[in-house]
This record gives C-alpha cells, structure tokens and sequence, in this order.
C-alpha cells in the first residue's frame, strides 16, 4: 500500500491561481468560431461571444487569460483590431494556415471578453515586427485615464473608461518566430522596449514578462538575465516580473508527432516520461535565475504547456486541431502538480490553448460544444487557486513497457484554503494498475470528506456523438480512519479528495 503523508502545518507558499491560466491565440478556430462568432450569430451570444463558452469557462474560475499569441503576436499590429468593424484591416496569417485574418476580434472584444469571463488580462506585445512606440501607444491607448491621443481614440472607439492590464508579456519567442535573435541581443531589446510599457496607474503597476527560453536552452535564459544586470547596480529584478517558459509535450518528433487518439501503450508512457521532463526543465531554469534573483523576485512563467500530436485527420495542419483523451487527463494532472510544489518559483502558467487548438479544455462545431478530459481536471484542481501549499510525499514505484521510458507510478500536490480545507490531487500514471493509497494527514482532525474523479481508458474522450464518455464523478470510496484516509486510486486516473 502506498503511503501518502500531508503535514498540515507546515506550509510552503501560496500557489498563485494565475498558475491556472490559459492562452488564446488567433490560431485557427481558438477565437474565431471557438469563443467569438459575431453579435449576428444564429449561436447564442452576447456581445459577439459564445454563451455556451464562455458559462463553462466561468465554472473553471479561470484567473488569467493570455492573447493574441503566440507566434501571432509579432506580426499582430494593433491597430488593425479597433475602430469599426467594416474598416478594419484585412491580413494573411502567414503563421497559421494561410487565412484571411479580418480583424473583427481586437483590443475591444478581448476585453469584452475578459469582463464576461470575471479574469485579469495578459496581453502579449509585438516586438518581433512592431515598433517601441506602437508597444508604448498600446499600453496608453488600453490603461491611460487622461487626455492623450491614444486614450481619446478609445474613447472615440467606444470607451470611456481605460482597462487593467495585469500582465503584459514583451514580445514571443523571440528565440524563433518572433525574430531569430540571440539572447543577448532580445536582452537589450527588452530593455528598452520594457522601459516605454508605462505604469499609468501607480496603483496597478503592470507586470511584466520577458520572453524566456524554449525547453532547456538555458544559454537563452542566462543570457536574457546576464544582459538584463548591468554594471549601474541595476539587476534583472529591476527590469522584469517574470520570465517566460515554453515546453510541448511531443511523443515523438517534430516532424511526425504521433496521433491524439490512436497510440499504444507504449506511446502513452513515453508521453508521460517527456511531460515528467518539466520538473527537470523548472529546477534547471530555476537555479540560473537563482544566481541573478536570489530572492525569488521573478516570476518563472510557463505561459505555453501541454500536449502537441499530429492534427486530426482531414483539418487544416495550420489550426493544430486534436482531440482529448484520458491521456492528455494524465498529463495535465502531471503538469499541475508540479506547476503547484514548485510555486515558490512558478508564478503564473497557461496552457495551450483555451479551445480547439492543441491540448484545449472545450471542443467546437458549429453550434455543438464539448468539454474534454482536460477541462475536468482543470475543473477539479481549481481549489488550489490561492491556497497554501502543503508539505507532502507519497510512496512510488517506477512503471513502464521499457526502461528508459519509466515513470513513477503516482504523483501528488497537496493545499489548505482559507476555510481551513485540504486539497489533495493524486494522479494515477498507470495505464492498466489500480493502487491501494493510505494518506496519513498530520496535524489534523479529519471531520469529512469529499472526492471526485477522472477516469478511464488512456484512449477514451468526448466527441460530438457521444459528449460524456469522460466525465468528472464522484468517489465515495474512502475509508476514514482518525487521521488516516484509505483508497484505492483506479489506473489511469486524476483524483481530487477535499478534506474538511
């Protein structure tokens, strides 16, 4: 039997609920038809956005939404999105398929969005293509309550009053498609381009992020770091927030992913051992932001994470559409896990993206939605927004078809909110084996318990004939014992246990 141990006194940091995030690209029908379909929809809609939407995203108590890209922010110039509908310009988007890109969802209905959503916004600059001033004549034009020319042409566009921008990322991968630059020269840019991203509100200073490195180039990450500390006694700290991390899970090449849905079980626990690889990438990253920020003052923020397979047969290969299966379940129970123990340094992740592009949490077509494997976790991990994390270990043995592609049987994180409730989510990675699990909370009077769980197949998901194949249910099974809770966690399986 495996041992799970929680110590509910002792407590090691707040787990931001930004690490909860999500990231909406104009990439193939993520915006456009996924979440914006027109004010003259025959879909239900308000404000040009998806009811249906836009009511399931709201039950995930999403804190944070990234946009408009991606590699589709530096070539995105804003101006383009705002003003009458009917005049705005019409562009390819040389990134992603080959369409016509018409403009109709821009500064305006993303933070029309953002209202109706209830979450803070992160707004991904262009500095791959754009211009300082257009950068800075952004920020004026969304944040400054005052008399300027780019707050009184949002006021001639409608609105009066500015909007809070939390976060604001400077630039996007500028290591590939955002430029091809070397760290050090992206560093210097960064520098000037930050300077001019104004603090109009003293009282909401924005946050920003520097674009960080692509899986483990740490030369990128020293380098932008290193450039950003100069000899004025001015340090990283004083220049960036955060600094960004993008990392895919991809079974197997670039060039040929492998399938969302047809895998063996081979396949599946090679997945599991590359998305296990982010503990490695996140230690790595983090003791080289350790020599320049010891305190722990940036933010490392994985603004891009999640599965990326081959698309589903007969889509566009540039809308990167794929389905959801209990594997992609696993590996964001995986990822939220460690994104959650390792709080102290991650500030804030996103995964990619939000609807029917890559690993999605909802499904579109037409007027029909779904909700995927991916969405349920998400639902069932929202209790540790904000909470604190606990102290926490759990007894594995290492599972697998080869050695080389072995991986730890179970994986957990643990929280107390401020009602006092642990959270405890436990991750199941094998494919076939159910594991019996004694969790011994220390420091605590067990007074009830609720649980629910994901489970299934590793290749089972929703699609639009049959909607609830996977779904999020309830687990009663759990033996309660003084301090001691008894269960069986099935194979393949994500499961949440609150104890009051």
């Amino acid at each position: 039997m495996a041992k799970l141990y929680v110590n509910a006194k002792n407590r090691l940091g707040k787990i931001n609920k930004e690490i909860y995030g999500h990231f909406s690209e104009h990439l193939g029908r993520c915006i456009y038809e996924g979440i914006y379909v027109g004010e003259n929809s025959n879909i239900p809609n308000v404000n040009g956005m998806r009811t249906d939407v836009v009511e399931a995203l709201k039950k995930l108590n999403i804190p944070v939404l990234r946009w408009p890209g991606g590699c589709f922010a530096d070539e995105y110039h804003w101006k383009d999105g705002i003003g009458p509908k009917e005049k705005r310009k019409k562009m390819i988007n040389t990134h992603w398929g080959g369409v016509v890109e018409d403009n109709s969802f821009g500064t305006h209905e993303f933070f029309e969005l953002i209202k109706q959503l209830g979450c803070d916004a992160y707004i991904n600059g262009n500095l791959g293509s754009g211009t300082v001033q257009e950068m800075s004549e952004w920020v004026e034009y969304m944040t400054f309550n005052g008399i300027s020319p780019m707050a009184d042409l949002r006021k001639e566009n409608g609105n009066e009053e500015p909007w809070e921008v939390k976060y604001f990322g400077v630039g996007n991968e500028n290591w590939g498609c955002g430029g091809n630059m070397r760290p050090e020269h992206y560093g210097n840019e960064y520098r000037r381009y930050q300077t001019y991203v104004r603090n109009y509100d003293p009282k909401k200073p924005i946050y920003k992020i520097a674009c960080g490195a692509n899986i483990d180039d740490y030369l990128w990450t020293e380098g932008v770091l290193a450039t950003c500390t100069d000899t004025y006694g001015r340090k990283a700290k004083d220049f960036m927030n955060g600094l960004s991390l993008h990392y895919y899970t991809v079974p197997g090449t670039w060039e040929k992913k492998g399938s969302a849905t047809d895998f063996d079980e081979k396949t599946y626990y090679v997945t599991l051992k590359k998305t296990l690889y982010m503990d490695t990438l996140i230690k790595n990253h983090g003791a080289i932001m350790d020599k320049y920020d010891p305190d722990k003052k940036i933010g490392l923020i994985i603004d891009e994470w999640g599965n990326w397979f081959d698309v589903e047969p007969g889509t566009n290969p540039g809308f990167l559409y794929q389905q959801n299966t209990m594997r992609d379940a696993i590996v964001a129970g995986i990822n939220l896990n460690l994104f959650n123990k390792h709080c102290d340094r991650v500030k804030m992740a996103n995964i990619a993206q939000m609807v029917n592009v890559l690993q999605s949490v909802i499904l579109t077509d037409g007027d029909q939605m779904l909700l995927t494997p991916t969405y349920h976790v998400f639902d069932m991990y929202k209790y540790h927004q904000d909470a604190e994390l606990l102290e926490s270990s759990i007894d594995t043995e290492m599972i697998g078809l080869e050695d080389d592609n072995m991986v730890p049987n179970l994986c957990e994180s643990v929280s107390i909110d401020k009602d006092g409730i642990i959270n405890i989510t436990i991750t199941n990675l094998s494919a076939t084996e159910s594991y019996p699990v004694e969790s011994i909370i220390l420091e605590k009077v067990v007074n009830s318990v609720n649980a629910e769980i994901v489970t299934g197949n590793m290749k089972d998901y929703n699609d639009f004939d049959n909607t609830e194949k996977v779904m999020k249910e309830s687990f009663n099974d759990i033996n309660v014992n003084g301090n001691s809770l008894s269960f069986t966690i099935p194979a393949c399986s994500v499961l949440h246990i609150a104890v009051k």
